[in-house]
């Protein structure tokens, strides 16, 4: 009866060992709940990339938990993203994630309908420091400072009282003829927007376009794109060739159609009045429904007086004009840009480039930035 009891008590023991203890497997699947001072490590260096309906990547780390796990939107499966053991799991995780968790000491997941300046939902429990506020770039039609004018002139013009130089908000419009140019000169110069020369025809891309594109954004610049009109090719082709090339994006400038006689291009022809309207209308129509602006009008002398005199009133001009104001050059037509010299000399530019100034006071480019409509008076 003694021994029996001894028995049972040795018995007893080792089944509250076993109880009591973890297996070393199940001892590593949990996370600690130890942090640095300075860095947060999970405990397994895992980072899912989920790809969400609206096309975002968003991070989830197998050291959140509970509560504290930071739940993305449901995942957009298709057979780029899906796999039959993990809906979420993708075959180039590894390069698709923006970072490593172990670099970094919070974390904020981007959040397709969040106001500007406002915190993602990151849960306290994951962070070791107040989440990284998450910030959207201002909307790009706002406008920053106006440079004043600063650019010198090759050949300078005396326009008397109807000088250029009374207007507030000058730019420039140029091509692959400028070469590399130095943005950051050319703002701090005056030059305030940029006209970048995209296309013309229906076959020929500017080569210097994307960098100038890109460049002139980077610096400050307001930019916009233009094409030069070929007579030689249909309306409809010129425009399904600019809107391939030009960038749909917001904060751009209104696209411009340059039209003119050019004598040094292969094409010699040149079509009657009526002509002239229909094809600009039908390539200005396809702009306008496509980036949902509506088209400035570029032109000359010669050719405004042979083609455009009393026609496209509720269309903005840029008005070549550069011996007169362009209230003597163009007598009662409203424009909204000048280009008032193509010999300007600016620090940012090797050789010359056109200057062209807006007709209005900043309060009015601001306003015109911001979708204002605004056909200024002729004179």
């Amino acid at each position: 009866m003694r021994i029996f009891g001894v028995v049972s008590f040795v018995l007893a023991t080792f089944c509250l060992a076993g109880c009591s203890s973890t297996s070393g497997v199940d001892a590593l699947q949990i996370p600690s709940n130890e942090t640095t001072s300075s860095v947060v490590r999970p405990s397994a260096p895992v980072t899912k990339a989920v790809k969400t309906a609206d096309t975002e990547t968003t991070l989830e780390t197998a050291s959140m938990t509970g509560s504290a796990r930071f739940r993305p939107p449901a995942p957009l499966l298709d057979d780029q993203n899906a796999s039959p053991g993990d809906e979420n799991s993708r075959a180039d995780d590894e390069n698709s994630r923006p970072f490593g968790l172990a670099e970094e000491e919070t974390v904020a997941f981007p959040a397709a309908d969040l106001p500007d300046s406002v915190e993602p939902p990151v849960q306290e429990a994951a962070l070791v420091s107040p989440p990284k506020r998450l910030s959207r770039a201002a909307p790009a039609m706002l406008a920053g400072p106006v440079t004043r004018y600063a650019f010198r002139d090759a050949k300078p013009i005396n326009f008397g009282r109807s000088s250029p130089r009374h207007l507030a908000v000058h730019g420039v419009d140029v091509s692959r003829w400028q070469g590399n140019i130095n943005w950051g000169k050319l703002r701090a110069q005056g030059a305030n927007f940029a006209y970048i020369k995209a296309t013309d025809g229906g076959d020929h891309l500017d080569p210097m376009f994307m960098r100038n594109w890109r460049n002139a954004d980077a610096a400050g610049l307001k930019r916009g794109a233009y094409h030069f009109f070929y007579w030689c090719r249909t309306a409809g082709e010129q425009a399904d060739w600019f809107m391939r090339n030009v960038p749909r994006v917001q904060g751009a400038l209104p696209p411009v159609i340059d039209v003119e006689w050019n004598g040094d291009s292969s094409c010699k022809r040149r079509p009657s009045r009526e002509k002239v309207l229909e094809k600009m209308q039908v390539f200005m129509d396809k702009l306008e429904r496509y980036y949902g602006q509506r088209p400035i009008i570029y032109t000359s002398p010669d050719f405004y007086r042979d083609n455009l005199r009393g026609a496209f009133l509720d269309y903005p001009f840029w008005l070549r004009a550069v011996a007169a104001h362009p209230s003597k050059v163009y007598p009662g037509r409203r424009w909204l840009f000048w280009q008032y010299s193509g010999s300007g000399l600016s620090h940012g530019v090797s050789g010359r480039v056109d200057l062209n100034v807006f007709h209005g006071d900043e309060r009015q480019w601001r306003n015109w930035l911001g979708g204002g409509q605004m056909v200024a008076d002729a004179d």
